[in-house]
């Protein structure tokens, strides 16, 4: 079979780029190989692009789609609300329910805000934490990623020689223009040193500790046992607000999130992505006492479009489907199968790898077989050769991020499965050799 071409797509980008600021609306979407794809619509599993190819989708939109593309249920949902209207500036009725869902299946959730990205809703929870504590500074992790604002992009992804000790990693801003006055109050630490953090809170001026609570913006790492535990008596002992990131394990990993899988409670939580199955939304959860600051004369939280009608039906049909209970065990099955094939794939053709996550969203590192326990671990897999690997695979019809993440949805069937590892087989035949 000859491989996929992509040449509309080449030139709808080459279009793009006269008009969209580097022919994109995200950096994210930039630099990939053997080009940014231009899609033309998804079904379930699979992504039509352009050109006509139908790809296998592994980015589901970068997390969001939990439940396939275009799921009749969630499509009908916003449908039936849009008839109703678009936007009104003041509360619907779905907007209370979709709270009342996620107060039932969050394990923190006492309250709810909700929002349009993640981004904006970290910054909420920063400021909520502050106002509580009387405290200014903010700790973050190495590797972790909050959003882009120049207060929380920093070593996210940080070159080795710039990095920094390992115990007290330098704190790296994220892109050019950044104010450095806006992360004067912010501290990077390694993750999963409890140790290190321990000692920082004892100083007792922290407001807050953000982390993703499994490390999937960089190789789906675990936390190690015992750690959250500590971190949540150490944050309990000092008076300081823990916040899960919960963007991407938020309601991909279980219905209650990674906090619910993981058996720890924090303060504050954020959500996005997989909240409404790809739609706009995203959310701050937590402690009534904390999220009941979010009052005229006290702390100011605002957004036009937050708890948008339309993409709280979305919300409320989503966070239905997923309360059943049975997409997680669909993913649970066909995710260990691939991994498990993944692995078994790269070892038959002698390729040192790493495949380690959760069955929702995991990680496939090359040129390395050790778990991967924090970001510098993940500095030492071959991504070069890993980028060859995904371009072999698009070009036979199956679509992986090169970061190395693969994200699952419930329309991810045992026919599915059976053809991706096919075009495993064959890509690392031919790229890899």
């Amino acid at each position: 079979m000859a491989p996929n071409s992509f040449e509309k797509s080449r030139a709808a980008m080459a279009r793009a780029a006269k008009s969209l600021a580097g022919g994109t609306s995200s950096n994210f979407r930039a630099g990939v190989t053997p080009t940014p794809l231009v899609i033309d619509r998804g079904e379930g599993a699979y992504l039509v692009d352009v050109d006509g190819n139908r790809l296998v989708d592994y980015y589901m939109a970068m997390g969001p789609i939990i439940l396939g593309h275009n799921p009749p249920t969630v499509i009908e949902a916003e449908r039936r609300q849009l008839d109703k209207g678009i936007i009104f500036a003041s509360q619907a009725e779905i907007e209370i329910e979709a709270a009342e869902m996620v107060t039932r299946l969050v394990p923190c959730a006492e309250r709810v805000r909700f929002a349009g990205s993640g981004t904006e809703v970290v910054q909420a929870a920063f400021r909520l934490a502050r106002a509580s504590t009387g405290r200014n500074i903010i700790v973050k992790f190495e590797g972790h990623y909050h959003g882009w604002l120049d207060n929380v992009l920093l070593s996210v992804a940080p070159p080795a020689d710039a990095a920094g000790p390992a115990t007290a990693p330098n704190a790296v801003p994220g892109s050019p223009g950044m104010d450095p006055e806006a992360a004067k109050n912010v501290v990077v630490l390694p993750w999963n040193d409890l140790e290190t953090l321990q000692a920082r809170l004892a100083r007792r001026d922290v407001a807050g500790v953000i982390m993703e609570p499994a490390m999937c913006n960089t190789s789906a790492i675990r936390p190690k046992p015992g750690y959250l535990e500590g971190v949540r008596k150490a944050c309990t002992e000092t008076g300081t607000v823990l916040i899960f990131d919960e963007v991407i394990t938020g309601f991909r990993v279980s219905a209650g999130g990674a906090q619910k899988a993981l058996g720890i409670t924090p303060d504050l939580a954020t959500f996005g992505k997989a909240i409404a199955n790809g739609f706009p939304v995203a959310a701050l959860a937590g402690r009534a006492d904390l999220l009941d600051r979010f009052v005229p004369g006290k702390v100011v939280h605002g957004g036009t479009y937050n708890g948008h009608p339309v993409t709280m039906a979305a919300t409320v049909a989503t966070l239905k489907e997923l309360g059943k209970g049975d997409v997680y065990k669909t993913i649970e099955k066909n995710g260990k199968r691939l991994m498990d094939g993944i692995g078994t794939i790269l070892r038959d053709h002698q390729v040192p790898n790493r495949v380690q996550g959760f069955p929702g969203i995991f990680h496939v590192a090359l040129g390395t077989s050790e778990p991967i326990t924090d970001y510098r671990d993940s500095l030492k897999a071959d991504k070069a050769r890993y980028v060859k690997l995904t371009g072999a695979m698009v070009e036979r019809g199956v679509r992986a991020l090169e970061r190395g993440a693969w994200f699952l949805s419930g329309a991810h069937d045992e026919a599915v499965i059976d053809r991706t590892l096919q075009v495993v087989e064959d890509s690392v035949r031919a790229a890899l050799r």
